[in-house]
């Protein structure tokens, strides 16, 4: 746990759920295959509101977790949802116990339940991809006994560059007045993850610093929230592997939920725009005099994940 407890209003939380509602929606809508993929738009299970057996595609932040969640959206059983709103906001509450799990249970298994209803998918596995659920793996894995959870890790140097190309951290997002999904301002200001004692240090770094500091924060939470569940309700993939041998990804990918022999042909088409062109990349961006200070900031994690 890291901060002072904090609240999420009753208005706010409202104002999120119609928004997380109404955006999904929208997503759903915009989303290529989405039709083809999910069939006809209502049927006799469409007004069914059980989630069962959701996946959780987690990672940190320019890790890949888009990637794979757009290939997973394309597998029919399932319902996949993009960084749901409300979620992503109450994450942070949970994991520094402003939430208790007796009360965020509910608000988790009520909005998940109102994204399948309102874009008429009741009856099928839901999916999402949101990378502060590396913090609260273990209360999803509690709160929904049947989910598995997807884990994809990438080289933190290369995430660290990826994301500090992003506004989300930037110093010069400081003043742009946006937020993001779940509420968090744009800009260097330290978020939910970062210690108390060191938001000082955290805001005045480079974006480059902060960023590698969101990819330890992030994938070691992840890896130490997984350590707490069962090894047979995750799997952990290597963003590199995934790009490299899309169609061996697909294989064991399918096999881990339980997909059937459609959904993995679903998936092989899903991951088949996998591209190995961004593996690396830090090297090129990043001058060759800062580059071992990017790795040292990324922590021995970076190592134990057999990155060298």
């Amino acid at each position: 746990m890291t901060g002072k407890r904090r609240r999420l209003g009753v208005g706010r939380g409202l104002l999120l759920f119609a928004k997380g509602l109404a955006g999904d929606i929208r997503e759903q809508r915009r989303r290529p295959g989405r039709c083809d993929a999910a069939g006809p738009r209502f049927r006799p299970r469409a007004l069914d509101p059980r989630v069962r057996r959701p996946v959780f595609v987690i990672g940190s932040p320019r890790s890949g977790t888009t990637f794979l969640g757009e290939a997973l959206s394309h597998v029919s059983e399932l319902s996949y949802h993009f960084e749901p709103r409300l979620t992503k906001a109450a994450a942070g509450l949970v994991y520094d116990g402003s939430w208790s799990a007796r009360r965020a249970a509910p608000v988790f298994s009520l909005f998940y339940a109102a994204l399948l209803l309102v874009n008429g998918d009741g009856g099928r596995r839901f999916a999402e991809k949101n990378p502060e659920n590396c913090f609260i793996a273990p209360f999803l894995a509690s709160t929904f006994a049947d989910a598995v959870f997807v884990h994809i890790v990438r080289d933190g140097r290369d995430a660290a560059v990826s994301h500090a190309e992003k506004p989300w951290l930037r110093a010069a997002s400081r003043h742009s007045g946006r937020k993001g999904r779940g509420g968090a301002t744009w800009g260097p200001n330290a978020r939910f993850w970062v210690k108390p004692a060191r938001r000082a240090e955290f805001e005045a770094g480079s974006d480059l610093a902060r960023t590698a500091w969101a990819w330890r924060q992030f994938t070691g939470a992840a890896c130490e929230g997984l350590g707490r569940i069962d090894a047979d309700r995750w799997t952990r993939l290597r963003y590199e592997d995934v790009v490299r041998d899309p169609d061996g990804t697909a294989v064991a990918l399918a096999g881990f939920p339980g997909f059937d022999e459609s959904g993995l042909g679903q998936l092989r088409r899903g991951l088949a725009a996998a591209s190995v062109s961004s593996v690396g990349r830090w090297r090129k961006a990043v001058p060759e005099e800062a580059q071992q200070a990017l790795t040292e900031a990324c922590g021995p994690l970076l190592a134990e994940l057999g990155y060298r």
